[in-house]
């Protein structure tokens, strides 16, 4: 009886015994309908943990890329090359046919050409001018991938400038020191996610008229700067310290006063060296191009974009802030996104901020600039630009790009001059 009694606590199906006559209390054969349920009831559970089983690893995907420094993917395919006419033809996207001055990354004979304006269009091609020579016994391969780079390498802006070494708590970050005017005034550039400090060229140009001297500076996992322990982002929420050692490495150069310019995510970078720093005091202001300002934001519109489930993407979001998470995501810990929600933290904001953004960015929605604004009217401008999408608004538009910066410095005395 105990034996029995066990079984049947644990599970087991007990041994059969012999029929009795009717009427003797014996047992009788489950009905039909007990085991169809039964057998509805296994293939529900076993449907269940498959499509749960699929929602976590989707999640998990979803999750793991964001994180991941990813390399430079083809988004665009060269159709026709015109060396005689010094022309490209790329296929068609809402990036190919913006007006104005780009990059273009190739692979074959050229790894990277400037290109020109948009000389013809049709439904499905764009026809633009070649700026970087391209001659008749070369070759580019067909994938390519439209840049709002253009400058590649400093000696592209024919300025005097320095390699330079940042130390930081994961090694020594490269950096490229442009002087000028007195030295009192710099300002420090951070490129976005996926990119590298080239991004930030562009800018260095207007500050340098102005006196400002520029630093551009890699930060862990991109690529330049020394690996961290995971290898992956942390959106922001520890790249900032990198920034961070620049930022003394300026003061110690004799600056008293350091903008801090950020690009995409570099925006959520800057945004976090302004409410951590030590260095809080000698911070004069920020300039934001196209920047992450809450990460939730843009987590789901690109979800959307991607045609990612919701659930998926939910999941997604919520695992990067788990620490469970943190050994499938690789993220090495939880990334703390109530943090990096700098609208819902704006009242902690204290030094002016310039937002340059475009309202068909495509890749980082303008909501949370724009929510910024109504937070901190008294510290924030936004300068809303259209059509000029992600970080390609001094393609689009370089003297509206240029007068906003140098508007706005000259408002709040930190020109050079």
């Amino acid at each position: 009886m105990v034996a029995s009694r066990r079984a049947a606590r644990d599970g087991a199906t007990p041994t059969p015994r012999r029929l009795k006559a009717p009427g003797s209390g014996a047992a009788r054969p489950a009905p039909a309908y007990v085991l169809g349920v039964k057998a509805a009831l296994t293939v529900l559970s076993l449907g269940l943990a498959a499509a749960l089983g699929a929602l976590a690893a989707g999640s998990v995907v979803m999750a793991r890329r964001v994180v991941t420094p990813a390399r430079r993917r083809p988004d665009t395919r060269i159709l026709a090359l015109d060396t005689a006419a010094q022309t490209i033809t790329l296929s068609r996207t809402p990036d190919t046919e913006l007006p104005g001055r780009y990059g273009l990354f190739t692979t074959g004979t050229s790894d990277y050409v400037k290109l020109g304006s948009v000389l013809s269009e049709d439904a499905i091609s764009v026809k633009r001018k070649l700026l970087t020579h391209v001659g008749p016994d070369e070759r580019l391969e067909p994938d390519a991938a439209f840049s709002g780079w253009y400058f590649d390498h400093p000696e592209q802006l024919h300025l005097p400038f320095t390699p330079e070494l940042i130390g930081s708590t994961v090694g020594p970050c490269p950096a490229w020191l442009f002087p000028a005017g007195d030295g009192d005034t710099w300002v420090i550039q951070v490129h976005g996610r996926g990119t590298t400090r080239a991004e930030c060229l562009r800018a260095v140009p207007v500050f340098h008229a102005l006196g400002i001297t520029s630093l551009v500076v890699s930060y862990r996992n991109d690529g330049e700067a020394p690996r961290s322990r995971t290898g992956t982002y942390a959106l922001g929420d520890t790249e900032w310290r990198d920034v961070d050692a620049a930022v003394g490495f300026a003061r110690r150069r004799g600056a008293r006063r350091v903008i801090i310019m950020g690009w995409s995510m570099g925006g959520a970078i800057a945004l976090q060296l302004s409410l951590n720093s030590a260095h809080g005091d000698a911070i004069a202001g920020l300039i934001l191009e196209s920047p992450v300002v809450d990460w939730r934001v843009v987590l789901q519109f690109q979800a959307r974009v991607e045609r990612v489930p919701a659930a998926v993407s939910r999941f997604a979001i919520g695992a990067l802030q788990n620490e469970w998470a943190a050994p499938l995501t690789r993220t090495g810990g939880a990334i703390d996104l109530d943090r990096l929600d700098v609208v819902a933290r704006a009242a902690e904001l204290r030094h002016p901020i310039l937002i340059l953004h475009s309202d068909d960015d495509g890749f980082v929605p303008s909501d949370a600039s724009h929510g910024l604004v109504a937070a901190r009217p008294d510290l924030v401008e936004l300068q809303v630009f259209e059509v000029a999408r992600h970080t390609k608004l001094w393609n689009y538009d370089q003297e509206r790009w240029s007068d906003s910066i140098r508007a706005w410095l000259t408002a709040h005395g930190l020109t050079g001059d």
